[in-house]
């Protein structure tokens, strides 16, 4: 049951693959011929198929499901059970298999209003999804009045979300309408993913000018739910610690009474020599136990330590700088094209989410190409950035390791010039020479005094120049700033 509430814990706070491990576990505990095991075997499986529905894996999820179909007595569980089922066909895509399950347990909760009300929304967008003509309005609206009335508050953001999706295409009010609702129901139910949904709706479906204090709250929400999330993946690593240490504490316990119990029969002298022998050797083995231990425990810190400092400056690169990327855009550009905005706030969204599992992606435009647009984004009305020597020649020997520190190199640059050096142009010179890449960075803002104390960004750039084994060297003219870059384009590191 310990391994059955941590496992549960860790997948509600987002360490799915955490809680999958800790459920597993808790199987290889259990007896599934015990009528007492039955509730956890049933427990287990289910929420294993949640986290597998959470990841994607459809058919997994809906294997576990099953399983814990076999171990349920109550109705109102098994209905459940079914539910989650009938909703992983749905997000699979097999909306006929879906319906069909809904069908039968509109039946079975025709008496129970709550379990009615769900599984009548369900069906409704289901319907919908399947045939996009359908009229589903009527028994979804019919759905939202039973939560109503029974003041079910997550039934109702449920609601909420299904009549927004309903009404985006068809009418745009409505669906404004209930995405507010929704994203009321969502704080009431302080719910921080429940928000970040509502948010990314009513982006998708605002004005643009009522945009900026939705976005903001959207930054600070998905910033906040990435940091409680990295946060969340070791806290049961000092459980699982301090329980094996006491179990191999008792079993050295065990022995050492055993061979004490076969001394009994010994002379005394004998056994007083054997004793004082083994005195010797256990404050030989204690002082190394703890020497070891403190080493290991010196290491899991480090280990700690270096994961939350890589992760830190992953967040820093991907939604920190990838977020004043979109803001800059909507800042100086005259309209906003809502569509690619919303295409680049869900990419970001994905990235953001992939950050803990380190997912590799592989690129599909050219280097040179990337970094145009890059450097261009940065360009408006009052900043002019100017772009010599950066093709494809240049970068063709370079691995995909240099390209993307080089790529957050420059966005740093970048930013540090839009936030801070009030510069007006901006210019940078690409070459190769003596089988290294040169980089030259000028802008003719206020400039750098040489005794400034560096913040995140500078600081990070000079790491990632360092990492790829190249050089650099600030210049401090009377107006601007200036910085050369160079590096081999063969580092192995």
């Amino acid at each position: 049951m310990a391994y059955t509430y941590m496992g549960i814990i860790q997948a509600y706070e987002g360490d799915h693959y955490g809680g999958q491990e800790s459920l597993l576990k808790s199987l290889t505990y259990l007896d599934e011929h015990k009528k007492q095991d039955q509730e956890c075997f049933s427990s287990n499986y289910h929420e294993l198929g949640n986290i597998c529905l959470n990841l994607k894996n459809y058919e997994a999820a809906i294997d576990y499901y099953s399983k814990a179909l076999k171990y349920i007595k109550d109705p109102d569980n098994e209905a459940i059970a079914l539910n989650s089922i009938a909703l992983t066909y749905q997000k699979k895509g097999d909306y006929d298999q879906a319906i069909d399950l809904y069908k039968s347990l509109l039946v079975q909760s025709k008496d129970k209003k709550k379990e009615y009300a769900r599984v009548l929304s369900n069906y409704a967008r289901t319907k919908w999804m399947k045939d996009s003509g359908y009229p589903a309005g009527p028994e979804l609206q019919y759905a939202l009045k039973i939560r109503k009335d029974s003041n079910d508050i997550r039934g109702l953001n449920a609601s909420y979300a299904h009549l927004s999706d309903y009404y985006s295409a068809s009418i745009p009010d409505s669906a404004l309408y209930y995405a507010r609702k929704r994203y009321e129901m969502a704080r009431e139910m302080n719910s921080p993913d429940d928000e970040v949904e509502a948010l990314s709706k009513l982006i998708t479906l605002s004005p643009t000018n009522l945009l900026k204090p939705y976005f903001i709250h959207y930054q600070y929400l998905t910033d906040s739910i990435q940091t409680a999330k990295n946060a969340a993946k070791n806290q049961f690593a000092l459980i699982r610690y301090e329980a094996a240490k006491n179990k191999a504490d008792n079993l050295q316990l065990q022995k050492d009474n055993a061979q004490k119990r076969t001394q009994l029969v010994i002379q005394r002298f004998i056994l007083a020599l054997i004793i004082l022998l083994f005195i010797i050797i256990g404050l030989v083995v204690i002082r190394r136990y703890r020497r070891r231990r403190q080493q290991i425990e010196l290491a899991s810190r480090q280990a700690i330590q270096a994961h939350q400092l890589k992760t830190s400056q992953k967040v820093h690169d991907v939604v920190a700088n990838g977020l004043y990327r979109i803001m800059t855009d909507l800042e100086h550009r005259p309209t906003v094209d809502k569509e690619e905005l919303i295409d680049k706030i869900e990419a970001l969204y994905e990235r953001s989410r992939d950050i803990s599992y380190e997912t590799p992606t592989v690129a599909t435009v050219p280097f040179h190409v990337k970094i145009d647009d890059l450097l261009a984004s940065f360009g408006s009305e009052h900043v002019k950035v100017l772009i010599f020597g950066n093709s494809p020649a240049l970068w063709s020997q370079t691995n995909s390791k240099i390209q993307e520190e080089v790529e957050h190199i420059l966005q740093e640059l970048m930013i540090n010039m839009k936030k801070h050096s009030q510069a007006h142009s901006v210019m940078l010179k690409f070459n190769y020479q003596n089988d290294q890449v040169q980089i030259l960075y000028t802008d003719d803002g206020i400039g750098l005094s040489p005794q400034v104390k560096y913040g995140n960004g500078l600081q990070n750039t000079e790491n990632r120049i360092k990492r790829i084994g190249g050089e650099y060297t600030f210049e401090h003219p009377a107006k601007g700033f200036k910085i050369h870059i160079s590096f081999p384009i063969a580092h192995s590191s």
